[in-house]
């Protein structure tokens, strides 16, 4: 064999693997969009079927309860057209607008009620500090706050803190639970999750994504017992809302 015959073999080869690679990682993120999507049609569906059930057991489907399920049927109809853009549909704009984060915690924390008392798990909510607000997406905001709950009530002990605190211009959203703590760094975790290779940190690494886009961030904080985690959140101060009109936030969640 010459060796113009010997190497043009191994240029063949060579783009052989390298289109196997290509191939195997495009297979590798659908099925990591598809597990995501998965995933966040689960919880919410878990969410809303426990919830009517807790509502009916106790005579009573109350406003509240109610305007907390159709919250979450709104992640399930988004992760749906999550999925249904990695087929190639038209990308979901950005629904920005005023959102009241002490409400919004306050919604899922009524949503999951269900799933704690299932879990056998005390779900509890506090607040302090000044107004809560934020421009965002209220579906992608609620899937981070949603996530973070759902996996303190499934993976931490039995009680579950969630505080809401509001100062200079960061709000800061903690839930604490008296579990066995984070089998891993965050950091990693959410890394696992996002190559497909983790179960638990999926959730966290939506909750991390959602944060990063509205110019925030997700933190594990260093707590006595359990798990610790903490989603801030930048809030404009007063007179600072003409400058977060729709159209002047980017993907970061910062004015582009």
């Amino acid at each position: 064999m010459s060796a113009a015959a010997s190497l043009g073999g191994w240029i063949a080869a060579a783009l052989v693997a390298t289109m196997a690679v290509v191939v195997w990682r495009a297979c590798g993120n659908r099925m990591e969009a598809v597990a995501r999507a998965c995933h966040e049609l689960r919880g919410p569906i878990t969410a809303a079927r426990l919830g009517l059930s807790l509502g009916c057991r106790g005579g009573e489907l109350s406003p509240a309860r109610l305007r907390a399920l159709d919250t979450e049927l709104g992640r399930a109809s988004l992760a749906l057209d999550d999925l249904a853009q990695t087929r190639g549909a038209r990308p979901r704009v950005p629904e920005l607008e005023r959102v009241d984060l002490e409400l919004l915690v306050a919604d899922s924390v009524e949503a999951w009620r269900g799933g704690a008392a299932a879990a056998g798990v005390a779900l509890s909510m506090s607040w302090s500090g000044g107004p809560r607000v934020i421009w965002g997406d209220r579906l992608r905001l609620a899937q981070a706050t949603g996530n973070l709950i759902a996996n303190a009530i499934e993976h931490g002990g039995r009680l579950v803190q969630v505080c809401v605190d509001g100062r200079a211009g960061i709000t800061r959203i903690e839930i604490l639970d008296d579990g066995p703590g984070l089998d891993a760094p965050l950091g990693e975790l959410t890394r696992r999750a996002r190559r497909g290779r983790g179960l638990r940190g999926r959730g966290l690494a939506i909750a991390g994504d959602v944060a990063a886009a509205h110019g925030g961030r997700l933190a594990a904080a260093p707590c006595q017992c359990g798990a610790r985690l903490v989603l801030e959140l930048p809030c404009p101060g007063p007179g600072r809302w003409s400058a977060c009109a729709p159209g002047s936030v980017g993907r970061s969640g910062r004015k582009a």
